[in-house]
């Protein structure tokens, strides 16, 4: 079998050179080419057609994100987006790419003697390896007008139902076309496990909020669990659901990693079908590995509805696969399926 090709795109040649000779002495995939720029990148794309490109976020000229829409337009292909760790706006730009298409990211360092080869080589060969098997789908722009939020009762109400969501590989963009089509319904909160670094989920709670009709926010500890609000669980923190004394709590947490994964989706299902029991909604979407898959299985033992995405609009079918293995399912369908299955799910939790 053929090692997959890799192009590298970055305006530094220092980085260029470095992510090169990681890729060349990994014996896994192989060097296509480089390019300096976004436009010499589109022509390498045709002319030497790499399985994978990683791709700078800023780059002068056209930048990374044109770039990025550019190849998933006209060449689709796995691609990785590489961020500066100290750009300021390298969260929401990261955020961004994720939306567009782009299967995962990796920090680099903006300066020579801020290298870190070990761990640089294995964040990127991670991504690289994810990105080896992912499915492509047809790519559309996602350029939505910010939501209206509706009004809110005041004082705001204590959820009694939960819809917990987990998603990896390929979860941004699928939480940006879910969460959307979902709507205030007066008794339901919603939190969510994107298996992300710290520095990059309160972007992408903020993005989510300027999408979606519900309130959207990284979760602090100790704050309660509203209707019509979600809550993502802070990058390399657990998240879970705890009592309080007038309403449930999020409670966040360092304990130790879950799969290797922090934040982990299982400890936060696990409190969640714990805490409201058969009031509760799992859904496990696109990603690597098999978290989620016992907390969902905690959840449908609690009387709870499981929905899973399905292997055709995921990117990465590992964790719903997983989690159709080990816990079942009420519901595999795809992306576009799921926020009606899940108004279906907790219709049926209030007729209980």
């Amino acid at each position: 079998m053929t090692a997959p090709s890799v192009l590298v795109v970055d305006d530094s040649a220092l980085v260029r050179r470095v992510i090169a000779d990681l890729i060349a002495e990994s014996g896994e995939f192989v060097l296509a080419g480089m390019a300096g720029d976004g436009i010499e990148a589109m022509a390498l794309v045709r002319t030497l057609n790499p399985d994978i490109v990683t791709l700078d976020v800023a780059m002068p000229g056209m930048h990374g994100l044109e770039a990025l829409g550019n190849i998933m337009r006209d060449a689709p292909r796995a691609v990785v987006m590489l961020s500066a760790l100290d750009d300021p706006r390298g969260g929401d730009l990261t955020i961004r790419a994720l939306e567009l298409g782009a299967i995962d990211f990796v920090h680099k360092p903006s300066r020579v003697d801020a290298f870190d080869g070990p761990a640089l080589r294995d964040r990127l060969l991670a991504a690289l390896r994810a990105a080896r098997g992912v499915h492509l789908r047809p790519v559309r722009t996602l350029d939505r007008p910010r939501a209206t939020k509706g009004p809110r009762p005041s004082p705001p109400r204590h959820a009694i139902h939960v819809v917990a969501i987990t998603a990896s590989t390929g979860g941004p963009r699928a939480l940006s076309e879910l969460l959307p089509a979902m709507a205030p319904d007066g008794d339901s909160a919603i939190v969510v496990v994107q298996h992300m670094p710290p520095g990059f989920t309160d972007s992408l709670a903020r993005r989510l909020d300027t999408v979606s009709a519900l309130v959207v926010s990284e979760a602090r500890d100790g704050e309660p669990v509203l209707a019509d609000h979600v809550y993502v669980a802070p990058g390399g923190r657990h998240m879970r659901l705890r009592a309080g004394a007038s309403g449930p709590l999020i409670s966040i947490s360092d304990d130790a990693p879950v799969w290797g994964i922090r934040p982990a989706a299982d400890p936060t299902f696990e409190s969640v079908a714990q805490l409201f029991g058969a009031m509760t909604v799992g859904v496990i979407l696109t990603g690597m590995g098999r978290d989620g898959a016992e907390g969902l299985r905690a959840i449908r033992t609690a009387g709870g509805h499981a929905i899973v995405q399905d292997r055709g609009s995921s990117t990465v079918w590992g964790m719903p696969s997983a989690a159709v293995e080990l816990a079942g399912a009420d519901d595999v369908v795809p992306l576009s399926a799921i926020p009606s299955r899940i108004a279906a799910g907790l219709a049926r939790r209030r007729a209980l």
